[in-house]
């Protein structure tokens, strides 16, 4: 039998912490490595044959994992049969709340997304039709997905959510919709609802399955109909002592009219970077920013489609989509938009050195490399700093991918238990 885990300075595990420790240790190498033999698992975890035969069958008297084939013909037997999770253990949700709409994504505990569904919300819809609205659309996607009752709900949204209470403050600019829904999810759902900032989430999911998976300190910042950031330290995300870190908006930049206020970031990186000011910008530039985002606004869902288009998009995701694929013709204005957003990208790098800085939502990654390069061009003109910037590899869709796998931590968190 192997030997108790050593789990803190002078402090040795018991055996049933030691035994947690090791069913963790497995789950995770499942998860991340796919189906594995016992053989497998001792080589990976260093633990005895024994200890993993036993870790095996409580684990699959749990229910957690099962046999799911065997390794090959030449090798039969116990340790041939390969193991995997039962992804239909729990299901997860994932919320991606925006102005006009919400999406929906229902996946099992490896994070498969099984079920998607988007609902526009009127601009004239009363909270409650909202709400109403949003939750039907969470009804039918679990049923698409043959989930009856969600394990954890996670919900990604714009505004500070305090870290002591969980609820979403800064409600003066963002709509009253999505208070009401938070706390109608909370009083309906006998399940866990985790609330988390917006570009938080987006950051996650970057670091897990985009742009910054070799990274583990970074910046994303945000590019979409407003600006935000996220703030990744030594794998870490910072959300500051009221959440606001990151709240680039806000920024007094060189360049405005006005500086920001308290009730509003008009006059601050916002005025420069976000979406109005882009489309405004490309005017200046002789892109005529209504007949370029015309066709993605034509293609919007009803309520009743599963989609992955996103009824939210901004107009200048699809100016600087058109402005990239114009070559010289966009040239300048991806130029001069570059130039204001490595204004913001050099005020973070003053205060963090984060290292790297991941352009992400809708406009970030329409820009591609191409606008990412520009920026880090105009960046090592400002700062001193060396600073990798890199477009984000989910673009808008990172947010509700950073949802999924936060509700996928939580549910982990229980059904795997930490130990220690």
């Amino acid at each position: 039998m192997d030997a108790p885990r050593t789990v803190a300075a002078g402090r040795t595990a018991s055996p049933t912490t030691a035994r947690l420790i090791n069913d963790r240790l497995a789950l995770q190498l499942l998860q991340s490595e796919g189906a594995l033999t016992a053989s497998q698992l001792k080589a990976l975890t260093g633990l005895s044959r024994p200890t993993v035969a036993d870790l095996v069958e409580r684990l699959q008297e749990a229910g957690l994992i099962t046999v799911v084939g065997e390794s090959g013909a030449q090798r039969r037997g116990p340790n041939a049969r390969l193991y995997g999770i039962v992804a239909d253990r729990a299901h997860l949700v994932g919320l991606d709340l925006r102005t006009h709409s919400v999406t929906v994504a229902v996946a099992d505990l490896l994070g498969e997304v099984r079920a998607e569904r988007t609902v526009p919300i009127g601009p004239d819809d009363t909270p409650d039709a909202a709400v109403a609205a949003a939750l039907a659309g969470l009804d039918k996607a679990l049923a698409a997905a043959g989930a009856p009752h969600p394990h954890t709900i996670a919900v990604g949204a714009p505004g500070l959510v305090d870290p002591a209470t969980g609820r979403l403050g800064g409600t003066d600019w963002i709509p009253s919709w999505h208070v009401a829904l938070v706390g109608e999810l909370r009083a309906r759902r006998a399940v866990p609802v985790l609330l988390e900032n917006e570009v938080n989430l987006a950051a996650i999911a970057e670091q897990r399955d985009g742009a910054a998976r070799d990274h583990d300190t970074f910046v994303l910042l945000w590019l979409g109909h407003g600006t935000g950031a996220a703030v990744v330290l030594d794998g870490t995300l910072r959300r500051g002592a009221s959440g606001g870190t990151g709240e680039i908006g806000f920024l007094p930049v060189p360049g405005t009219a006005a500086l920001p206020s308290a009730s509003g970031c008009d006059g601050g990186f916002h005025s420069l970077a976000g979406s109005a000011a882009i489309c405004a910008l490309a005017a200046q530039h002789g892109l005529p920013a209504a007949a370029v985002a015309g066709p993605a606004a034509a293609n919007a869902p009803s309520p009743d489609t599963d989609t992955d288009t996103d009824t939210d998009a901004p107009p200048a995701e699809a100016v600087v989509r058109a402005a990239v694929a114009a070559g010289d013709a966009g040239a300048a204005f991806l130029d001069a938009l570059a130039a204001r957003i490595a204004l913001g990208v050099a005020a973070v790098c003053a205060v963090l050195d984060p290292g790297c800085v991941v352009l992400g939502g809708e406009i970030g990654s329409g820009g591609g490399e191409d606008l990412a390069g520009r920026v880090a061009g105009h960046l090592a003109r400002l700062s001193p700093l060396c600073t990798d910037v890199r477009s984000g590899a989910l673009g808008g869709r990172a947010v509700l991918r950073g949802a999924v796998l936060a509700a996928r931590d939580a549910a982990q968190n229980e059904l795997f238990p930490p130990g220690g």
